[in-house]
């Protein structure tokens, strides 16, 4: 675990109502302003668990990036490779939703630094000097095409560096319209294709695998909340026999009864072995999801298993297989439990919860 994790993206200024109110409840008035974006989110994780973890993104040079630096700095995230240019820090307001009533984003992020810098003004060579790891999301390709080449370099820069890559898919449907006139799909399945060639580790939640590759899990509708478990063996699969490069696929498993209730789960599968992996199990070894009845906040839950299964496979003891995906489902559990979006979660809580400590009764 010596060498450092080197996660890439976009980090934003999020704004939020208190509470659970609409933005019509809270506006005019106070709002809570917070940092967040995915391969922030995986850094900040990693660093609270003990990892070498570096961020890299672009940052307008003002009181406003400063501070986003300080935040990372002050969690343990290595922020030297941060490339200071553009004007502005993007944004996203987030409306959270309660049982029946979903949760909003609106996003605010139109000519942010991390868009408008050019993919070779970021140092690469010397980003991956003794990194082991490099992580990506769908997310960065999806903002525009200065985005889409930078993590094109990234991910080919860190091959050549001797990095493994991972890459969570995370497709959004309200981003990829950096093209006009191709489809946000379209356009992210013939970017994703040029990234995925130099990817080691596939993460995806129930639905990305149909929105990104057109390969969908039968038997499931992600709307009303029902996924055939089982068959998202056959999707890693079909990922490994598209991308032979790729030698490990996680999927996170998501049954969304309400935007309160949760289930909850994960699966991973090891192209070398065969084997396929889920978590949370019961005693007798059936899959068996967390139920997560009052959800304080999901926005990053999957990041925060990104992060989870990374740590995991980097640390000795929980490198395994079985391990690893027990890790990050319980890491990500966690997460729902915690305003904003970082995982403040440390690693002995995430191994407690791995061991069957989940009443949530008071440490004393």
């Amino acid at each position: 675990m010596s060498k450092s994790v080197v996660t890439f993206g976009e980090v934003m200024g999020r704004i939020a109502p208190p509470g659970f109110q609409r933005f019509t409840q809270a506006l005019p008035g106070s709002m809570e302003f917070t940092f967040g974006g995915g391969e922030a989110n995986v850094a900040v994780s990693l660093a609270i668990y003990g990892a070498t973890a570096s961020f890299v993104t672009a940052l307008p040079k003002n009181p406003i990036g400063d501070a986003c630096i300080n935040a990372l700095r002050g969690l343990g995230v290595e922020t030297g490779k941060i490339v200071r240019s553009g004007d502005r820090l993007g944004l996203y307001y987030l409306e959270a939703g309660a049982n029946q009533r979903a949760s909003v984003v609106v996003y605010d992020r139109e000519g942010s630094s991390v868009m408008t810098t050019p993919a070779r003004a970021y140092d690469w060579d010397a980003i991956f000097a003794g990194a082991g790891w490099f992580h990506v999301t769908g997310i960065t390709p999806a903002l525009s095409e200065n985005t889409a080449e930078a993590t094109i370099l990234a991910v080919k820069a860190a091959k050549a560096a001797g990095a493994i890559v991972s890459c969570d898919l995370n497709f959004r449907k309200k981003l990829w319209n950096w093209r006009p006139g191709t489809k946000p799909r379209d356009l992210a399945e013939e970017t994703m294709r040029q990234v995925l060639p130099y990817v080691d580790l596939v993460i995806a939640n129930e639905e990305d695998a149909e929105k990104v590759l057109s390969i969908k899990a039968a038997g499931t509708d992600v709307e009303s909340g029902e996924l055939n478990v089982e068959a998202y063996r056959d999707v890693a699969k079909q990922v490994v026999s598209q991308f032979g490069n790729v030698s490990k696929v996680a999927i996170t498993l998501r049954e969304s009864i309400s935007a309160s209730h949760n289930n909850w789960g994960g699966m991973l599968y090891d192209a070398a072995s065969g084997e396929v992996h889920f978590a949370p199990l019961a005693d007798d070894g059936t899959y068996c999801p967390y139920q997560i009845t009052d959800i304080v906040d999901r926005v990053g839950g999957g990041d925060s298993f990104a992060a989870g299964l990374i740590f995991a496979l980097i640390t000795e003891g929980l490198s395994d297989s079985a391990s690893a995906i027990r890790y990050a489902v319980a890491a990500s559990c966690l997460k729902h439990s915690i305003l904003g979006d970082f995982n403040y979660s440390t690693r002995g809580e995430v191994e407690a919860l791995m061991g069957g400590a989940a009443s949530g009764r008071v440490q004393r």
